[in-house]
């Protein structure tokens, strides 16, 4: 035998883990990045807004008041140390940068996992040596890396700011905690169920089910134990810059670990596209919204769109009653509301206001719920499924744009929701807020949730690979560019990239038509892009 045969043997049988964990931090690495950035960007802008704005501008009794009102506490959490920038910052930005982290977290473990498995590229994987326990633990240990180097960025940016240094490094053990335990989560779930989509939804459920723990522990007093059942509760419980508590980063540690070592047991003992919970085979046959092209993308999204919009109306629901509470707490200390005012959130002090303050937020979900009805797309396309539907004397005109006009229904659903829920949770606790004002405060950010459509569509013509991420775009990136530029000193023209900067306050003040149509005819330009090159392009298999 050869030294190059040897060598070879080496390779192709002694290493080939490291060239699976390998594969698996390239397919990460970019929108782990991407997450880092983002997370440590936000969280040390936040922190240098604080210096500028609201340093010695609020007085004890402001702060007392503030902490003691149930609707601050349920909707951002416990305000503590709110005289510190850091404290602030954590007050501010934990929560949504929790949910960020985890719900990529989660995402990634059940791409990376069972996604890579449906997709077959695991079958030559395990044609060798390694097991599907191994490429589980290496996609495990890809994510903890992932992790840190989130936690990383966010330490830097808080400790670059000024912040102390001690409370900055606790709140970056509570991301990368949280990160680690949700995809700990994502792991488990794609090793129980047989599909991506199922393991991804339950992971979500999960994580929706631990913010409402967390919640529920923050407003009810008699509720706070289960603080310490998520890793959201767990992260306030450190509470980083006031106690610096460590007692619950074990509990954390466990919620991280304890998932993946049941995955680990799971992935060990289960054939390679198998799964301990099972879906039936055998059904009776449902051949309804089956009979043509557009019953059947509407059957498509379905599902989809009812679990979307019951996370919405749950939100807005909970939302509208709280509105009360938030004018109680605003018209007895002003100060708040004229420097909210300050960091771009003005006219809280009323119904009104606060209501299209919180309807701006809810172009990010639809928009993202557009992005990834146009990813389901092109992930179909890539396993072959439109192969046969193609072969007959179907335009794809039609297939792709039938798909892209019942996503657009879709949103308008989600829109309608919202606004139904909002107002029904202001009629339940006596908030001055109209059914009309909240179905046109929805409405107003149509179109921005269309353009995260139209974005899709285009890339689903010209980047059928970045479907999701360039659909994200407007709505995500859009809106952290209007923030950015709200709170720093940027030149005006930056701020008016972002389609959130033409967006009336909505029901507050009336709409702004001209910009409405503008953006609209944006998104409807470039999905008849997209459609256009989507027609000329091969279909990827």
């Amino acid at each position: 035998m050869t030294v190059t045969t040897i060598r070879a043997e080496r390779v192709n049988g002694s290493r080939p883990g490291r060239a699976a964990a390998r594969l698996a931090r390239r397919q990460a690495r970019r929108a782990a990045a991407m997450v880092a950035l983002t997370a440590g960007g936000l969280s040390a802008l936040v922190a240098a807004q604080y210096r500028t704005t609201f340093a010695d501008s609020i007085d004890a009794g402001a702060l007392r008041a503030l902490a003691e009102n149930p609707a601050v506490r349920i909707l951002f959490g416990a305000p503590l140390a709110l005289d510190d920038p850091g404290g602030f910052t954590v007050w501010r930005t934990g929560t949504p940068v929790l949910v960020l982290c985890g719900l990529w977290a989660l995402l990634a473990a059940t791409r990376l996992t069972r996604g890579e498995e449906d997709a077959g590229h695991w079958d030559l994987l395990l044609s060798g040596t390694l097991r599907p326990v191994d490429l589980v633990a290496r996609c495990a240990a890809t994510l903890c890396l992932a992790a840190a180097v989130i936690a990383t960025g966010l330490v830097t940016g808080l400790v670059v700011t000024g912040t102390d240094p001690t409370g900055a490094l606790l709140h970056a053990l509570c991301v990368f905690g949280a990160t680690v335990a949700f995809a700990s989560v994502g792991l488990l779930a794609a090793q129980l169920l047989p599909s991506r989509a199922a393991a991804a939804g339950l992971a979500s459920a999960v994580l929706g089910a631990s913010l409402l723990l967390r919640m529920l522990a923050d407003g009810v007093p008699a509720l706070a134990w289960t603080a310490w059942l998520t890793p959201f509760g767990l992260a306030a419980r450190v509470a980083p810059y006031a106690h610096n508590r460590i007692e619950p980063l074990p509990v954390l540690a466990v919620l991280a670990i304890a998932p993946t070592a049941a995955a680990l047991v799971i992935a060990r003992r289960r054939d390679l596209g198998g799964a301990p919970i099972t879906l039936s085979g055998t059904r009776p046959a449902r051949t309804r919204l089956l009979g043509s092209v557009h019953g059947f993308a509407v059957r498509r999204a379905l599902a989809p769109t009812t679990g979307w919009g019951a996370g919405i109306a749950v939100y807005f629901l909970l939302i509208g009653a709280l509105i009360s509470s938030i004018l109680e707490f605003f018209a007895e200390n002003p100060r708040f509301a004229e420097l909210a005012a300050t960091a771009g959130f003005g006219g809280l002090n009323s119904a009104t206001g606060f209501a299209a303050a919180i309807f701006a937020l809810l172009a990010i979900p639809t928009g993202l719920y557009a992005a990834t009805r146009v990813a389901a797309l092109t992930a179909d396309e890539k396993a072959r499924r439109w192969t046969a539907l193609h072969a007959l004397p179907l335009s794809r005109y039609r297939s792709a744009g039938t798909e892209i006009a019942v996503t657009a229904a879709g949103l308008a659903v989600l829109l309608l929701t919202a606004a139904l829920a909002m107002w029904a949770g202001a009629v339940l606790t006596g908030a001055p807020l109209s059914l009309s004002d909240a179905i046109a405060g929805a409405a107003n950010v149509s179109p921005v949730a269309l353009l995260s459509l139209g974005a899709a569509a285009l890339a689903l013509g010209w980047l059928p690979e970045a479907v999701g991420a360039v659909g994200a775009v407007p709505v995500v990136g859009g809106f952290l560019l209007d923030v950015i530029t709200q709170s720093t000193d940027a030149p005006t023209w930056v701020g008016e990239i972002s389609p959130f900067a033409h967006l009336a306050a909505v029901p507050d003040t009336a709409p702004d038509w001209r910009a409405s149509l503008t953006l609209t005819a944006i998104a409807i330009v470039a999905a008849m892009i997209g459609l256009y090159g989507y027609t000329r392009r091969d279909l990827r298999g």
